[in-house]
């Protein structure tokens, strides 16, 4: 084909290298809701946030959601990051409160060993 630039990258490589960007998208975008996800979760075990809680949750959705970020949208790093600063947070703020005796929401409780007799 003429009209494609040979001098520069081949079209094969440019090939290559949108499916490396595409298989980066697939991967961060899987990672940013997972975390989402979490986040929700942590904000109904909590409550009523207060107003830190309230400004970690809404400002790390709208900056997810917000098309104007830091990397270019197709990348989620940048998303992923704001969204586990405030899980960080929130799950602070929830072991702070005490809540299901200082659980994390995405883990079980493990079950007690039962005390044995001696004789």
């Amino acid at each position: 084909m003429d009209w494609w630039p040979s001098d520069w990258m081949s079209r094969e490589a440019w090939i290559a290298v949108a499916v490396v960007v595409a298989v980066v998208a697939l991967l961060t975008l899987y990672g940013a809701f997972r975390i989402g996800k979490k986040l929700f979760i942590t904000k109904r075990m909590l409550g009523e946030l207060g107003a830190g809680g309230n400004f970690a949750f809404y400002g790390a959705l709208i900056y997810a959601l917000f098309p104007i970020d830091i990397l270019p949208d197709p990348i989620y790093l940048d998303d992923m990051a704001v969204l586990g600063g405030a899980l960080f947070y929130l799950n602070r703020l929830l072991r702070s409160r005490g809540g299901i005796k200082g659980l994390l929401p995405h883990r079980r409780p493990q079950s007690a060993p039962t005390p044995t007799r001696e004789r």
